[in-house]
């Protein structure tokens, strides 16, 4: 592979077809005075870059062509600008940003007009950024983004957070590093945690739609991409930096963290992250939450070979945690679960540009991740284990203009997986799996269009065929197509109407169909359904958006249809081979999940500005007549389990110069919308059926300072959390039914970047 672009490389440099560097400073739009540490991104060729002390920057090797360049720096608004690279010229530009209390979209500049719009896929992405990021910023990825409008934390202690959105989660919601797939088995159980540590990032991505369909199958509720840009695209003027710290008092916790990007003479650049996390167990407002320690530790390096026709990188990441499941003293484990997990990861990635040529780049990824961890009960016996190999790869080339395109991305992508699980009866296992994929983009004056497809194969086989108290356990062979259409109408005045339409497919994943033994973590015994079909989605989306400079409003409604929808499901009896414990076991139902958002700020006045949203999401899927005999059940619709109760916030921000002050109430409603409980032969047995929970008001405060040193820029966070000490329960939680959340916390975050 690496000959190839070698080769490749050496015809485009022989052809003359040569690149261009696009450099310039970045100003303040209201003093002229350069904006130093700002971030730029431009977007479609992925290239950043962070302006110096003096706001100066330069982006090498970009194509010729039209692009919109994002700019973020903290206490500044997120602005993209439209700027034309010219083959034979060197682009010097001047970009300006400007402050501003509303923080929830970014503003484009074309021209002498500006728009406010939420990144390219307008309808569909979202970034979380700057002050944002650092406001929000948790100890896991799913309590960073539970702020956001749509999004819920299912939980398990503190470490084994997962994020749900719209009610959808596991592998329905697609987690990356950098666009890659994470390799961990997050997914698989609520005991098993996200291997991403949040601090890490420079931003994170939110999208849906089409957009989606370019990283995998089946990411019906879309996807999360935490940008790191651990392999540079382009070679840095000066070494850059950002050293954190950061306090929790709610566990005695701490964070610490420093990043490197340095340049190795005229073609070479190196990142270097070091990251360490720690924790005791969380304090209640009635007591702690027993054994709910975390430590961890995220590092990792990238270095990448840039020259005129492109850039080659490397990249090597290794994760580790150690965390703590809470005890259920009448089932499961009643002295909790430790878990000792560990992931390695390698990546190589390629990009050649093409110019005069209908295709921008051709990247080629290959990437090689081994996951393993340990379930050690209180006793010091191995109870679980799992371990996981992942060798995935993808070529794509992204285009300009093309045909009745203005851009868009075709790929093919593969992954092979091994997969073992130590401690139960669930069989040695793997897959093989392939996609073409095609995403293009197109504009016709006031009105965008996105259009999407993805085909895919999932070949699944146990390491032997065998019949099995579950059934048979055999291969199975899958193939489906996926598509996805967006469009949006700029009414004018700021005003813009969308919709989204989405068909997912996803085959069942190893556990949904082998799994088969105790999992006391997770208080359950897990039977998979090797006879699963794939599951079939039908999603849409309506959204009417207004974007002024005074405020932002946006309202959107959702409906999710599944053909087959693979879930958990209470089987309402003990399983044979262990009787103390109850059967879950994998099915696929009909099913359906809708609801909306509604989200706004507004500027009171130059310094202060309001904000607020709130998101309502309802489940059901279908009881078919064989479920209601051997249930008991008698109704034909039933609530589907964990859906997030309708929730939100409501605040009030203050900026002036480099403090911000930003006060806000968090509430949730009552949620008893609950499937009913299965009747049971076994009267003795403990049912651990879902129980309601009742609604919250909580409030929060958050303090953050930012002032320059020398040559250096700090950023003081301080962030108080229930500040009332209020006893409330997440009904996402696995241990809700024992413990509470979180009491009363004070996080005290310092960064310097340099």
């Amino acid at each position: 592979m690496l000959l190839a672009i070698l080769m490749l490389s050496a015809t485009s440099e022989l052809n003359g077809q040569s690149t261009e560097s696009v450099r310039g400073t970045v100003i303040d739009a209201k003093t002229g005075e350069p904006v130093s540490y700002a971030y730029l991104h431009l977007e479609s060729i992925n290239r950043t870059a962070t302006t110096d002390r003096d706001g100066r920057f330069q982006i090498q090797n970009v194509p010729e062509g039209s692009y919109r360049v994002l700019i973020h720096r903290i206490g500044y608004n997120s602005r993209y600008h439209e700027i034309q690279v010219t083959e034979g010229e060197t682009s010097d530009l001047e970009l300006d940003i400007s402050s501003t209390n509303l923080t929830g979209e970014a503003v484009q500049v074309i021209g002498e007009s500006e728009r406010t719009v939420g990144s390219n896929l307008e309808h569909a992405s979202r970034k979380v950024t700057g002050e944002e990021l650092r406001r929000d910023l948790g100890s896991t990825l799913s309590a960073t983004l539970e702020s956001q409008p749509g999004f819920s934390e299912r939980s398990m202690g503190v470490a084994p957070g997962r994020p749900v959105m719209r009610g959808l989660g596991d592998e329905r919601v697609l987690i990356l590093e950098d666009g890659q797939q994470t390799g961990d088995v997050s997914w698989a159980s609520g005991d098993h945690a996200v291997t991403v540590d949040p601090n890490t990032a420079d931003e994170i991505e939110i999208a849906r739609g089409p957009a989606a369909l370019e990283y995998g199958a089946g990411a019906i509720g879309g996807i999360i991409n935490v940008v790191r840009n651990q392999i540079p695209t382009t070679i840095p003027g000066r070494s850059t930096g950002i050293v954190s710290a950061q306090g929790v008092s709610v566990n005695q916790g701490g964070m610490g963290g420093a990043s490197l990007t340095t340049p190795l003479g005229e073609n070479s650049a190196l990142n270097v992250d070091l990251n360490g996390r720690f924790g005791g167990d969380v304090q209640t407002p009635n007591r702690k939450i027993t054994n709910s320690y975390l430590q961890s530790t995220n590092n990792g390096f990238g270095g990448s070979y840039v020259r005129p026709w492109g850039y080659a990188g490397l990249s090597g990441n290794i994760y580790y945690s150690e965390y703590g499941i809470p005890p259920d003293p009448e089932q499961g484990h009643p002295e909790g679960v430790d878990i000792e997990m560990m992931k390695t990861q390698t990546e190589g990635r390629a990009e050649v540009l093409l110019p005069h040529s209908s295709f921008n780049t051709l990247e080629i990824r290959s990437t090689y991740v081994h996951y393993e961890h340990a379930e050690i009960e209180s006793n010091g016996t191995l109870g679980t284990r799992y371990e996981m190999a992942t060798l995935g790869g993808s070529v794509k080339a992204r285009n300009s203009e093309w045909g009745p395109f203005s851009q868009g991305v075709i790929g093919i992508s593969s992954e092979w997986i091994d997969y073992s699980v130590f401690g139960s009866r669930t069989p040695n296992s793997g897959s093989l799996s392939g996609a073409l994929f095609m995403i293009q983009e197109a504009d016709r004056g006031p009105l965008h269009l996105e259009a999407g497809a993805r085909l895919n194969h999932a070949i699944t086989r146990p390491d032997q065929n065998r019949s099995s108290y579950i059934g048979e356990v055999r291969q199975r062979n899958f193939t489906g197509l996926e598509s996805s259409l967006s469009a949006s109408y700029d009414l004018g005045k700021g005003v813009r109407l969308g919709s989204t339409l989405i068909h997912s497919w996803r085959a069942p994943s190893l556990e949904e169909l082998y799994s088969e033994g105790p999992h006391l973590a997770a208080y359950a015994f897990e039977t998979g359904n090797p006879d699963l079909e794939a599951e079939r989605g039908l999603g849409t989306e309506l959204f009417l958006r207004y974007s002024g400079q005074r405020a932002n409003l946006e309202l959107a409604g959702y409906h999710n249809q599944f053909a087959n929808y693979i879930h958990s499901q209470d089987t309402g009896r003990p399983s044979v081979p262990r009787a103390d414990l109850r059967e879950f076991q994998f099915v696929g139902t009909e099913a359906t999940i809708y609801g909306f958002e509604l989200s706004g700020e507004y500027n009171l006045t130059r310094t202060l500005s309001g904000y607020g949203h709130i998101s309502v999401t309802i489940g059901n899927r279908h009881v078919d007549e064989q479920e209601r005999q051997r249930t008991g059940l008698e109704d034909t619709s039933q609530p589907l389990p964990l859906m997030p109760p309708a929730k939100g916030r409501i605040g009030v921000r203050w900026s002036n110069s480099g403090l911000t002050v930003d006060g806000r109430g968090r509430f949730a409603a009552r949620q008893d919308r609950l499937p009913e409980c299965p009747e049971s032969s076994d009267p003795d047995l403990l049912y651990p059926c879902e129980t309601p929970t009742d609604g919250y008001l909580l409030f929060d405060l958050n303090i953050q300072y930012r002032f320059d040193w020398g040559s250096t820029l700090h950023t003081v966070s301080l962030n108080g959390l229930n500040l009332t000490d209020r006893s409330y329960y997440n009904h996402l939680s696995l241990i809700k039914d024992i413990f509470p959340e979180p009491g009363r916390s004070v996080n005290l975050l310092y960064r310097v970047y340099f």
